[in-house]
């Protein structure tokens, strides 16, 4: 018996996010170009056939300016987190939310590098705690970004370089 598409609202896109931080602990939040009061950190969808580091550090370029040789994955989330987008919010091509491989990066360079690539989705970034970053959130990222929080507790240099979980 073959089974009906499922509607685009319906499905959730895979996708990437990426926690840097400075060596002090604080995370880089980028605000949203079509939201003044939303802030969150890099993310963005798998590409057909992408890896998931793949997508990472192509996702961090394009909404940072940041390359790769000035971040280092410290860690990466033991499983999968989702949220669930606003119904208003749903679409073809956002479907009904996101389903990401959650990643720890250590930046190591000046924030001169931070350009926000090509300012389509962010308007402007700043360095914060994580506690601040999870009371500003979109209500419907905040789920996951507390449970990142916990995982961002440990001071960065606390964790194995790219074979650690984040716990």
């Amino acid at each position: 018996m073959q089974h009906p598409e499922k509607p685009a609202d319906q499905t959730f896109r895979a996708g990437v996010g990426a926690a840097i931080q400075r060596a002090d602990g604080a995370v880089l939040a980028l605000r949203r170009s079509d939201n003044d009061t939303a802030w969150q950190f890099p993310q963005g969808g798998l590409e057909p056939e992408e890896e998931p580091r793949d997508a990472l550090f192509r996702e961090v370029r394009e909404e940072t300016g940041l390359e790769s040789m000035h971040l280092r994955v410290q860690n990466e989330a033991p499983r999968l987190l989702a949220y669930e987008l606003p119904v208003e919010h749903r679409s073809r091509r956002t479907g009904r939310g996101q389903v990401l491989y959650w990643y720890r990066l250590l930046f190591d360079g000046t924030d001169e590098l931070i350009t926000l690539g090509n300012r389509r989705e962010f308007s402007d970034w700043r360095w914060m705690k994580i506690a601040d970053l999870v009371a500003i959130v979109s209500p419907f990222r905040r789920e996951v970004y507390v449970e990142l929080s916990r995982a961002l507790e440990a001071s960065p240099g606390d964790a194995e370089p790219t074979s650690g979980k984040l716990s």
